[in-house]
Formats: C-alpha cells, structure tokens, sequence
C-alpha cells in the first residue's frame, strides 16, 4: 500500500465532522399544529462511543423533532440500556419499544435473507445499494419479507466498505488462515469458516484482551475512524482491506408495523424525511472521517495490508456456493437473491465502464 502517498492525501484534510452540515429546512409545525403529540423509544445495537453511528439516530430524533413542531419526540437508548444490541429486532416485535437502530444482517442467525437488507459478502456498495434500495425494488423485496416480522424499515446510511480486520500474524496465502480464530459474526464468519478459519463472536469490548492474550489471532470491526478508537493497532499490527465482507453495509430503523400505521401521514411523511437526511450524513460522515484515521493509524505503525488474490478468489468461490446453497433451501432467500444477484451483476458492469476505471486512474496519480 502506498502508505506515504496517503498519509500525504489525508494530512490536507483538516476540517472536523462537524463540518458535514446538512441543510434544515423550515419546521413543519403550521402543518402538524392539531396533530397529536406521540412518545417513542428506540433502541439501538450501537453504543455511545460510536459517536457516527449513535449521534446519527440522537440527529434524526432532533430533526424529527423540527420537522413536527416538537409533536413527534423519540427517545434513543444505546445498546444495553432497554436489551442487549442483537436482541433489539426482538424488542421491538414484542412491543417493548416502537423501533429499532441497527443492521439487518445482525439477525442473519433467524434467517440468512436478513442479510439483503444491510450487506452481502462481495455485494454491492453504498451507492449501489442505495440505487437498489430506492429504484431498483429491493425496498418492495425487503418489506415483504420484514412483514412476516411485524415491522416496516428504512434505511439510514451506510459506513461505506469496511475493512478487512486487524491481524496478529501477516496472511500470505490461503494456508495461513488454517485454525486461525478470528473474531468476526454472520456471513462473513461462515465464508471464513469454509476457508478454515475459526469464527468467534466477541462483544467489541471484549476483543481487545482476547487479542491481546492471544485468545484470538484477528479481529473484523468497521473502518479506520471507528476502530481506531478500540485501540487494537497497539496489539496486531496488520491491518487488511478489503473487508470483501462488508462492501456496503446500510443501518437501519426497524419500526413496528402496528406503530407506524398509526401514525398521522404527516408524521409518517416527516419521519421518512429525516431518515433519508441521515441515510446522506453517516455515509459522508464516515467518508470524512475515515481517510483521517487511517493517517492517523498509519503514523503509529500500522501496518496496512491487502488480501491476497488467492484468498479473495476463494473467498468469493465460496460465498457463491454458501448462496446457491441456502436459496435452494430457503424460498424467501431465494425470491430476493434472484432480484438482488441481477442487479448487483448489472451495477458492477456499469461501474466497471466509468467508474472503476476514473478512479483508478486519478488514485494512481494523486
């Protein structure tokens, strides 16, 4: 990797997240004034310390706020406070609160085809999915599959792709990943675990002392700016892309079904209009925030790594075969694998004729 060329690019940056303003425009109140005012709870599988993906439901209670005259207020409780992060799906079908903020492949344990919604290991990336999700009926897809959950989803912005995890030991080739216990969950783990590695689902805030002791030999989270926060560059070194994973995970706001149909249209109208206001802040958020953590990373020593093709190429070979696989047992995966398969097939054919190539040639010169 050309460590010099990017600490050089990122050092220009110097403005601060809060610097990604979105425009408000005027509250909505004259319209909703006789509407009534409506209390709910959210909960969330993203802490505090998260402060993109946190602060971005705390903004969207804000503007939700704003947009109804205060009327519409939403309480957001980090993941712990109501139920643990990956139980949140679970409260809101139980009626504990009225909506959840998280990612739908976090439940691909209930049923794989949760996955569609937020990622699929070599998937498409963020503005693809966004083209997919608004345009290309995968909205319509998603929402016939959530109904058979109790609840409706928007999507709300996507980290963009993640890296590839932090390692102990250097990977050279597909030998080198035999045994290796490695933190990483959902689809992603069972695609390494067809490669030989290990998977092992840790909180985040465990995984620091199971690296450090050895317990584990690598760890996948998110990208530079959230991971450069866990400290784990101070115990393994290596730092590879690309997360092939996680190309373009999208968050979400899960709501309950029955909540959101009784909602005034006004206030239904209002909530889909912050949401997409967030679904443009994270994503340029973490667009912002990532390049000047990864400089960051890199003056500490970091070592900045990429899979080898031997590995990639096995990778994809083997998340093919996890596909065809799970849509010849599961209907519902398949209804929406056939649809998502053809698109994302159609989106990298088009990105391989302008995109892909301008950006290669412009990275390549500086």
């Amino acid at each position: 990797m050309k460590r010099r060329h990017f600490l050089k690019q990122a050092g220009a940056a110097s403005l601060g997240l809060a610097a990604c303003a979105r425009q408000d425009s005027a509250p909505l109140a004259p319209a909703v004034q006789s509407e009534p005012a409506i209390s709910w709870r959210m909960a969330s599988s993203f802490t505090k310390s998260l402060d993109i993906l946190h602060g971005q439901a705390e903004r969207f209670c804000e503007r939700l706020r704003e947009l109804t005259g205060g009327r519409f207020d939403i309480r957001v409780f980090p993941a712990g406070e109501i139920v643990p992060a990956l139980q949140v799906l679970d409260a809101v079908q139980q009626g504990t609160v009225q909506m959840a903020h998280t990612c739908s492949y976090y439940f691909v344990g209930k049923d794989k085809t949760f996955g569609f919604g937020s990622t699929m290991p070599f998937g498409m990336n963020a503005r693809q999915m966004n083209a997919w999700l608004y345009l290309g009926g995968g909205q319509a897809l998603l929402d016939e599959f959530y109904a058979g959950y109790g609840i409706v989803s928007f999507a709300v912005g996507s980290t963009g792709a993640q890296m590839g995890g932090w390692w102990r030991k250097p990977i050279h080739g597909l030998a080198d990943l035999k045994g290796v216990k490695m933190r990483i969950p959902g689809m992603g783990g069972m695609i390494m675990e067809r490669l030989g590695v290990l998977p092992q689902q840790l909180a985040v805030g465990d995984i620091y002392a199971a690296l450090e002791k050895g317990a584990i030999d690598a760890a996948e989270l998110v990208g530079p700016y959230d991971d450069e926060k866990t400290g784990l560059f101070q115990v393994a070194r290596h730092y590879y892309t690309p997360g092939w994973w996680e190309p373009g995970p999208m968050v979400h706001f899960f709501v309950s079904r029955k909540a959101w149909e009784s909602l005034p249209k006004t206030y239904q109208d209002a909530f889909r209009a912050a949401a997409a206001e967030m679904n443009l802040w994270v994503t340029a958020a973490y667009d912002h925030g990532n390049p000047l953590a990864m400089a960051r990373l890199l003056q500490q020593g970091v070592k900045l790594e990429r899979y080898p093709e031997e590995v990639l190429r096995a990778a994809y070979d083997a998340a093919q075969a996890l596909y065809r696989e799970e849509a010849e047992r599961n209907p519902a995966f398949a209804r929406i694998f056939t649809a998502w398969d053809r698109y994302r097939r159609n989106q990298h054919t088009w990105f391989s004729v302008a995109e892909t190539p301008m950006d290669r040639f412009v990275q390549g010169r500086g």
